[in-house]
């Protein structure tokens, strides 16, 4: 992104497909809703749980959703997901502590699991199984020292989603699981699920970033058992100290307004996919796994023996796009380039146009 941006500068047109930046404008109604707040003169300290009209809105959407109940109490609303899973690593684990999750993985999961001392504990997945995580691969890596496990459905980078079998199947391996549900809403041909369906051993992160285009709005949320959200909030209390209060407000017209914006939101994203995997799939050298969520496609370089980071630079100075090389999301991901199909459709046309001329000479 850094070197793509460098020759943007010096006038040079880059397709961004990098970033997992929404291309679309928060809906309206969730930006009047911040107006109207801070109008209001709501721009103080508010409850570090969070404002009660959004824990609310949060615990109808998942009974609306899931048919899962939800309690107020069992709600942390935060400065986005990120802080929301670096509270939860913190809550369950510590020094000498592991955690268990998917290779490859979203690039901050390390790091937040690091950063408490604790070790990521990785089980390796690949395009040939899907990217499915083996619940008895999974059993097998648990450990005296395993405290709990990480996963991410719909899946950064692979755009996997664990069915049914798969997170039932992991609910009863005894452990406390972190489940990153970000992407939930942008779903296309699987069903979508909760971890909260099948156990109330778990805490979920989402927010409100990719399904609402509210990136830069920094707001999520914490559902967990009621003792480890009594937790959470003193973890928040005692460093950000609270989600900014009009953001929330933002947040609870969001949940609560109309979802027509959300639906042609995804509608686009799924075009998109469409258009991809079947393009990609008549380059020669490419191979491309199934995408059922998020709006990442992870196809593999399978004609080179260029490692992934060599291909990700060769896309970028030849065909001046901007992609994220496989190996950033762990050893299991080399030999595949994550692109981000969140822009116009005219950038991906351009995309395809390059990648028919620079793959087969890799």
């Amino acid at each position: 992104m850094e070197r793509a941006n460098i020759k943007a500068e010096q006038g040079t047109q880059i397709i961004h497909l990098e970033v997992g930046e929404p291309d679309f404008d928060t809906p309206r109604c969730v930006r009047d809703a911040a107006l109207k707040a801070m109008g209001e003169g709501k721009t103080h300290y508010t409850d570090s749980r969070g404002i009660p009209e959004l824990r609310d809105a949060i615990c109808k959407h998942y009974r609306d959703t899931y048919h899962v109940e939800v309690e107020r109490d069992q709600v942390l609303v935060t400065g986005g997901s990120s802080p929301g899973l670096l509270i939860a690593v913190a809550c369950l684990a510590t020094v000498s502590d592991e955690i268990l999750m998917t290779d490859p993985y979203y690039a901050c999961y390390p790091n937040f699991v690091r950063v408490v001392g604790a070790t990521p504990s990785l089980i390796p997945t690949g395009s040939d199984d899907g990217f499915q995580l083996d619940p008895a691969k999974a059993r097998k890596a648990i450990r005296p020292c395993t405290k709990a496990m990480l996963i991410n459905s719909p899946a950064n980078p692979t755009g996997v989603c664990l069915d049914e079998s798969h997170l039932i199947e992991l609910s009863s391996l005894g452990l406390p699981i972190i489940s990153d549900e970000i992407y939930h809403g942008l779903v296309y041909e699987a069903q979508q699920h909760t971890i909260l369906e099948y156990t109330d051993n778990a805490i979920v992160i989402n927010g409100f970033s990719k399904a609402y285009a509210m990136t830069g709005w920094r707001l999520g949320w914490l559902a967990a058992p009621a003792p480890i959200a009594k937790l959470a909030r003193t973890y928040q209390t005692q460093s950000i100290t609270s989600a900014a209060s009009f953001t929330m407000a933002a947040g609870a017209a969001a949940l609560n307004g109309p979802q027509d914006v959300v639906h042609r939101m995804t509608a686009a994203y799924a075009e998109r996919r469409r258009f991809l995997l079947d393009a990609l799939e008549e380059i020669p050298g490419l191979e491309c796994p199934p995408v059922e969520g998020a709006f990442y496609i992870f196809p593999r370089f399978t004609a080179t023996k260029k490692s992934s980071l060599e291909i990700a630079g060769i896309l970028l100075e030849e065909g001046l796009i901007a992609t994220t090389p496989g190996i950033a999301f762990g050893q299991a991901g080399e030999g595949h380039v994550r692109f981000s199909f969140a822009t116009h459709m005219r950038d991906l046309e351009r995309t395809v146009e390059r990648l028919a001329k620079i793959v087969p000479n890799l």
